[in-house]
């Protein structure tokens, strides 16, 4: 079976979006009614990670094994003992990307007779691609293109202790890295007992744009400083007190490019000589963590500089977004 359609996203998040199973109760026409109980591994992302369900009706399971980055993904169904290999395929086309499922394998006798009461496997799997293929392109059409930003004005962010792990990569890398690393910062609070103190946020040192590289702390806030031990690739820190310009992204992570672009243009529109100490930071106020929907993510953007005397007025609609944070003040 084989069926394809024109997904009105991005290759890039298309293919995040389908590679993540905590999004599969939204598009995936599998065990979605009230009645059904679903369940993912710890990992709900790429390779190894699985989702299952059970239902009045039917139970099931998918498993990925293969993964090629924004091009395909391989995995292994079975439903009701019928085993499939479904494969993704994801192509970049005019309009946005073009979507094909294909799927082979051996029905249980159940399963066969299951389908024979209902118009035949050609037609039910069928269907079942082609609705699944549909929610997709209207999920994603909604999801990842309603965003919002807004320019949050000069705000004064207060010093704070936190953990950390620095390394090097490609800018368009560091959402999945972050995704690995943040995990391992949060196990090892659970582990030692550390008492969190905010969001999680990602410390941008440098920000090569010609080359595609960026220098990134990834950051988990702690209660009180800490002192790691020797040779540990999680260290301690502390963010000292610094003057920022504040961009709120409301939105998925795509939107960051034209977010960085407009705030570096209202920077340079009111004359405001940059900070030196880094490129930005990026709390993650409300991430995937709280909700699966990215039109509901909300990114806060700092951008580090130095007010002279002559500091600029805010506009009416520059007024300082309110934060669950405590350690910002605003500055007027």
């Amino acid at each position: 079976m084989v069926k394809s359609s024109l997904i009105h996203a991005s290759k890039v998040n298309t293919f995040n979006y389908v590679n993540d199973f905590q999004n599969w109760e939204d598009f995936m026409n599998l065990g979605t009614n009230e009645s059904v109980r679903n369940s993912f591994t710890k990992n709900s992302i790429g390779k190894g990670a699985k989702y299952s369900w059970e239902g009045t009706e039917e139970n099931g399971s998918v498993q990925t094994f293969l993964v090629k980055e924004n091009d395909s993904i391989s995995q292994k169904m079975d439903i009701d003992g019928s085993e499939f290999h479904l494969t993704w395929i994801f192509k970049d086309t005019i309009g946005g990307t073009k979507v094909t499922m294909k799927s082979k394998g051996e029905m249980s006798f159940s399963y066969k007779i299951y389908t024979a009461l209902h118009g035949g496997a050609s037609k039910i799997i069928g269907n079942l691609f082609e609705k699944s293929l549909a929610n997709l392109d209207r999920n994603l059409n909604y999801e990842i293109n309603t965003y919002t930003i807004k320019i949050g004005g000069l705000v004064r962010k207060l010093s704070s202790p936190y953990l950390k792990q620095t390394f090097t990569c490609k800018i368009s890398a560091v959402a999945k890295n972050s995704k690995i690393v943040f995990p391992k910062l949060l196990e090892f609070c659970e582990q030692n007992k550390i008492l969190l103190n905010g969001q999680p946020f990602i410390i941008y040192h440098t920000y090569d744009t010609d080359n595609g590289l960026t220098k990134i702390s990834v950051c988990i806030p702690i209660k009180e400083a800490i002192i790691t031990s020797d040779g540990s690739d999680i260290l301690a820190d502390e963010l000292d007190s610094f003057q920022a310009i504040k961009t709120t992204l409301y939105g998925d992570y795509s939107h960051t490019k034209e977010t960085l672009k407009k705030s570096k243009a209202y920077i340079n529109q009111k004359v405001i000589t940059p900070g030196s100490q880094f490129s930005h930071i990026a709390v993650y106020s409300i991430s995937k963590k709280e909700t699966k929907h990215p039109s509901k993510w909300k990114t806060d953007f700092y951008f580090p500089v130095q007010i002279k005397n002559n500091t600029p007025k805010k506009e009416p609609e520059a007024e300082v977004l309110p934060t669950s944070e405590s350690n910002e003040t605003e500055i007027n």
